[in-house]
């Protein structure tokens, strides 16, 4: 199984990339994650529906229809640092390759909604994407972590 966390952006500080580099390189083979960047829908007289309609479908095709998709959005559920690690291993047990969805300034659309199998909420708080990103990162490393019986979440 592999993950991929799909993210609309535009281009990330050094600081962004540094840190989800390094949370990368510490997953190892246990929990393979690899980062797809899917560009911002741009235009100042188009409306925000149509610029999230237009990332939903271009994340969306990047998404085989067997994979398990998790949105990442407001609106999900708050997984504890324990529960993710029991949801890694469901992930895994399945077998299919799992796909992180992580919206533009507008969130997600309604189409990757309606596709997630889960929708997983990092915070009540609004964040900058480079930081979800980490996050991210740092919460699959955690959850890895506690499989392995590691302190580290302590």
């Amino acid at each position: 199984m592999r993950i991929r966390l799909l993210a609309v952006s535009g281009r990330q500080p050094a600081w962004v990339n540094a840190g989800y580099e390094h949370f990368v390189s510490r997953l190892g083979r246990e929990c393979p994650l690899e980062l797809v960047e899917v560009p911002l829908a741009r235009g100042q007289s188009r409306p925000a529906a149509a610029a999230v309609a237009d990332e939903a479908e271009r994340l969306l095709r990047r998404v085989p229809a067997d994979a398990h998709v998790v949105a990442l959005d407001a609106g999900g559920r708050a997984w504890s640092s324990p529960d993710l690690a029991d949801e890694l291993q469901r992930w895994q047990a399945v077998g299919r390759d799992c796909y992180l969805l992580i919206g533009g300034p507008e969130g997600l659309g309604a189409a990757c909604l309606a596709r997630a199998n889960q929708r997983w909420s990092l915070s009540a708080l609004t964040l900058p994407h480079g930081l979800a990103r980490i996050l991210v990162v740092e919460a699959l490393y955690r959850a890895v972590c506690i499989r392995r019986g590691h302190p580290y979440h302590k």
